[in-house]
């Protein structure tokens, strides 16, 4: 299994559109049976030494057996994607194009980030693992949802299944933190930042409801003035923040790698915390994010016609929900931030933080053992995960749940991601399949 047929066989993935709705009615699921119909073909000793069975209509679940199954392993990642348009894109996004050549050398498209280089990488592993013979020590796992973009029902019925055959597997890896750099202050060295947990998210609806009338005579206050007065109070009243005990141990961790004062303020955090708080804050959206509940206004609708005035007006606000924060909290902060009775506020639907997953063990040693070899010189360092991922659902069955893709991500490539001209170097891609072969050879 060459580097280059492995290649081709990701651009083979990700030329499939298996773009993700939360209207299923605008899927197109013959893309779907193409993709599960086209890994069963790339990858022969996988299916036919593997478990396979299908969950929720498009989701694989494949099962190894080891030498045992006390203690099984479950790697897993998500092969739906987001939409995308050729619109503003360097290469199209469904065209996996190749350009560079040796350390410059990249793969474009949509999925390659997010999440196809993880499925293809897993497979890649597991088929080269697979035609040496080995035979896990425990049972491993995979799992591929089709609909993690659209927070569908693929991981819940998945766990539902797993637990009703009492499967409880010890370590669980996702997608989540990558190799990162410049992302810490002071720290000249790559960091992993693994995932031990992730924020809660949830949608609330701010709505607005007024008389209407004629565009011509229009009141002081319209239902979209209001709104905005209402949306400009949310972003000038941010959430607290404040560092989580993941966040503390993140910094005492990087305080070991860092210099100059900054490294003396991390390694003695307990000291120095409500000094470092604001400067994190500040310290571009990466960070604060890490320290904060966060919030966003991601939809606006209003009016029907351009000369009539609103009779209704919302606005959609995603938050992502801090461990020891709460949607009961999160409402409260927000009615007090926006301070008006005429605006109301509806739970679209949410789910809170996720337990935080064991920093000791077989499973943590073995994944970070296993970056420290792939990626020498590397920190790693727990850390909360600021999207939503499907792992969260396996929190229920396991407290080994772990996010983190193994691809060394520069800040552009970070920021394409669900964004135009999503892509991954080569190399990353390569070094990821290693990574996958000897976690899997390791547990």
């Amino acid at each position: 299994m060459s580097p280059k047929s492995a290649l081709t066989r990701f651009q083979t993935l990700l030329r499939i559109p298996t773009i993700s709705y939360a209207d299923e009615s605008l899927i197109d699921w013959t893309q779907f049976d193409s993709f599960i119909a086209t890994i069963a073909e790339l990858y022969p000793l996988v299916h036919s030494r593997l478990e396979r069975e299908i969950v929720a209509g498009h989701t694989v679940l494949f099962r190894w057996p080891g030498r045992g199954a006390s203690e099984p392993s479950l790697l897993m990642a998500h092969y739906d994607v987001v939409p995308a348009t050729d619109l503003g894109w360097t290469h199209p996004p469904f065209a996996a194009d190749v350009t560079g050549t040796g350390a410059d050398e990249v793969i474009w498209g949509r999925g390659t980030l997010d999440n196809k280089g993880a499925v293809t990488g897993i497979l890649e592993a597991v088929e080269r693992q697979l035609a040496t013979e080995l035979v896990p020590a425990q049972d491993v796992y995979l799992v591929f949802t089709h609909n993690e973009e659209s927070a569908g029902d693929a991981a819940p019925a998945v766990v539902d299944l797993l637990e009703s055959r009492g499967i409880r597997p010890a370590f669980v890896l996702d997608e989540g933190g990558a190799v990162v750099e410049g992302v810490f202050p002071a720290v000249t060295a790559p960091v992993a930042v693994v995932g031990v947990s992730e924020k809660g998210q949830a949608d609330f609806r701010l709505i607005v409801e007024e008389q209407g009338g004629h565009a011509s005579t229009p009141p002081k206050v319209t239902a979209t003035v209001r709104l905005a007065k209402a949306i400009v109070r949310i972003n000038e009243h941010p959430f607290p923040a404040r560092f989580s005990v993941t966040a503390l141990d993140m910094f005492r961790t990087l305080g070991d790698h860092a210099s100059g004062v900054i490294g003396w303020a991390f390694r003695n955090i307990g000291l120095t915390r409500f000094a470092l708080l604001p400067v994190a804050a500040r310290s571009g959206n990466e960070l604060n994010a890490m320290v904060r509940t966060t919030q966003a206004v991601t939809i606006l609708t209003a009016g029907q016609a351009p000369n009539a005035l609103a009779e209704r007006a919302e606005a959609n606000i995603n938050v992502r929900i801090a461990v020891g924060m709460s949607m009961a909290r999160v409402l409260k902060h927000l009615t007090r931030s926006i301070n008006d009775e005429k605006v109301r506020i509806e739970l679209v639907h949410g789910t809170e933080a996720p337990p935080v997953s064991l920093l000791s063990g077989i499973g943590w040693e073995v994944l970070r053992a296993t970056v420290e070899s792939t990626y020498p010189g590397t920190v790693v360092t727990p850390y909360v995960q600021n999207g939503a991922t499907d792992s969260r659902h396996f929190t229920r069955i396991s407290r080994g749940v772990y996010r983190f893709t193994p691809f060394e991500v520069s800040k552009d490539e970070r920021d394409a991601l669900h964004a135009k001209n999503e892509r991954l170097h080569v190399a990353t891609f390569l070094r990821g399949i290693e990574f996958y072969a000897a976690l899997i050879a390791a547990l």
